[in-house]
């Protein structure tokens, strides 16, 4: 299997380790190539891992079977469009682009192929369980939360130079933490309308915003959610408020509580995101007709940027 990525920074990093492990794994010989923009320090890992680095586009082979985008937001788009005709299939981190409009009609994808936008919460235990419980609930309310402390993101790294503090390489909370709206419209869908307010706030040096407050409407439930670069304690978590009590997921803490006496659910060490990469190896390998998610993704971005 023939593979190639584009953006080796923390996350891309996390996919490859990822990949590489589950296609040894399954018995799957890979061929890794990594396109950079220039031949910068690539550390021991990766080097041993990626047989080629291309910094020329005009280099870029044609016959890739998967393309994986984890390069900032802001070039997603243009790096989908110079891959569509080079690769069966793509795995493109969140969110799926920036806060520009984007033609998403006009890529020219193959009717064949896995096009997957990145959705880690989804394949969390706390999430999976969830979908099941709530079935049987009658909801009135839900709060989501996701609050930490940006600068302790990345140890050793000034976080001022990230991408997250940075509004025009597609940072800020309210696509950066995009995964809430992902999970959550994966639990309820999509709601009726939806009010935002957002901002800088706290003392952080960035130029995107650090609070984004939602409050979304539904035929039958409202949903609060809270993004934050700034809270010292990290959170996550979904507080689902129902006719029966209180059903409250914690992803910090990998469990499910109840407050009508039911057993705390306790999941133990997992990886969404070892969950997630072998979920996409798997419809790359046994899908017949692929998966597509691209607008779905795309109209998850523009609730979470008040363009829907």
């Amino acid at each position: 299997m023939k593979v190639c990525f584009f953006g080796l920074g923390s996350i891309g990093k996390r996919h490859l380790k990822n990949f590489i492990e589950i296609s040894n794994e399954i018995g799957i010989d890979v061929e890794i190539y990594a396109f950079r923009t220039s031949n910068s320090f690539i550390d021991d890992y990766l080097k041993s891992n990626i047989i080629s680095i291309i910094t020329d586009e005009e280099k870029i082979p044609n016959d890739f079977d998967i393309t994986f985008i984890t390069n900032p937001t802001s070039l997603h788009y243009q790096t989908i469009k110079l891959m569509e005709e080079k690769t069966k299939h793509m795995f493109i981190e969140k969110p799926i682009f920036d806060e520009k409009e984007y033609e998403v009609d006009n890529l020219k994808l193959k009717s064949n192929g896995v096009y997957y936008v990145a959705r880690p919460l989804v394949h969390s235990n706390v999430i999976t369980e969830l979908k099941k419980i709530i079935e049987n609930e009658k909801i009135y309310s839900v709060r989501s939360i996701c609050s930490s402390y940006l600068p302790n993101w990345r140890p050793n790294i000034d976080y001022r130079n990230v991408y997250s503090a940075k509004k025009d390489l597609g940072g800020g909370v309210s696509i950066d933490l995009i995964h809430e709206w992902d999970y959550l419209t994966y639990l309820f869908g999509f709601p009726i309308e939806v009010f935002n307010f957002q901002g800088r706030f706290s003392h952080l040096e960035i130029d995107s915003e650090d609070l984004s407050i939602y409050i979304a409407k539904y035929k039958d439930k409202l949903i609060e959610l809270h993004l934050d670069y700034f809270g010292r304690e990290t959170r996550r978590s979904i507080e689902i408020l129902t006719k029966n009590g209180d059903i409250i997921g914690d992803f910090t803490n990998k469990k499910i509580n109840f407050s009508d006496g039911r057993q705390t659910i306790e999941f133990g060490n997992e990886d969404m995101y070892v969950n997630e990469m072998r979920y996409f190896i798997n419809k790359v390998l046994y899908e017949e007709n692929g998966e597509n998610n691209i607008n779905r993704a795309y109209h998850v971005l523009r609730l979470a940027t008040g363009r829907v």
